[in-house]
């Protein structure tokens, strides 16, 4: 393997660090202020392309693109807060989220949205989440 991994390489490793059950990796465009899915382990459900904006959840977009941190959303509650399509997050069997941005410099990239059951993650989760998120910067690159 290079050091460059790829967005399926990548969610091997979060599949092994963090746990998965759905995982894409979204560009930020800050002129639109949207977030393009550049990748997903459920494309059917999630394809590639797909653009969702983040006006909705301006709580979120504070606290992973303006501040560049993680969010965690341990339940279905904090799920359903963020996300518009909590239900289909749901019947995917998915009550828990960590939000990474991956940064590169100065500039926010865009971000590792991993989800996995109701209670599934804590602050180690973030923390290992957080460890991963550099290893998007090459791809999330070429990606936008």
């Amino acid at each position: 393997m290079t050091d460059e991994l790829t967005f399926k390489e990548l969610e091997q490793r979060v599949r092994a660090d963090v746990g998965v059950r759905l995982f894409t990796v979204l560009a930020w465009l800050p002129e639109r202020r949207t977030l393009r899915r550049v990748h997903s382990s459920h494309p059917g459900q999630y394809p590639v392309g797909g653009e969702k904006s983040v006006e909705v959840a301006q709580g979120w977009l504070a606290t992973c693109i303006e501040g560049r941190r993680p969010y965690l959303g341990a339940d279905r509650a904090a799920v359903a807060e963020i996300f518009a399509d909590h239900a289909l997050i749901e019947s995917l069997g998915c009550g828990a989220v960590v939000n990474v941005p991956v940064v590169d410099g100065d500039e926010v990239l865009g971000v590792l949205n991993i989800l996995d059951a109701e209670g599934a993650y804590d602050a180690v989760s973030v923390a290992a989440a957080e460890k991963l998120a550099p290893l998007a910067v090459p791809a999330l690159r070429s990606a936008r």
